[in-house]
């Protein structure tokens, strides 16, 4: 079994940057991918950012330049670093894990939410 928990959301200004942090915990050897999706109400979830083991990383095009994913193998930790926060980036914010490239575990989420 596999826990996922984020942290770093929050309330922020339009333009403002967060760091949302995801730290995986129990049968971690399990874990290939990590990543982010979000969820915006009335709107299905969609990817954010992906994360394999190797370092190789898939992103939303629309959020590529943005957002950038990174990783810490030794801590099990990924990152999302949001740069330049728009109105329409407010969603929860889910970290994901797989044991090979698809995604079976999840985090309770967490809220980002920007103001204009």
């Amino acid at each position: 079994q596999v826990q996922l928990v984020e942290s770093g959301g929050g309330l922020v200004q339009a333009g403002g940057s967060l760091r949302l942090s995801c730290a995986a915990s129990g049968s971690v050897f399990r874990i290939n991918v990590m990543g982010w999706f979000r969820q915006a109400p009335g709107k299905q979830r969609e990817l954010v950012a992906g994360s394999a083991r190797s370092g190789t990383t898939n992103y939303a095009e629309s959020l590529k330049g943005r957002f950038t994913i990174s990783r810490d193998n030794a801590k099990n930790t990924v990152y999302l670093q949001m740069n330049s926060l728009k109105p329409e980036d407010t969603a929860v914010y889910y970290c994901a894990a797989g044991a090979t490239s698809s995604y079976h575990y999840w985090g309770q989420g967490t809220q980002v939410t920007v103001s204009s």
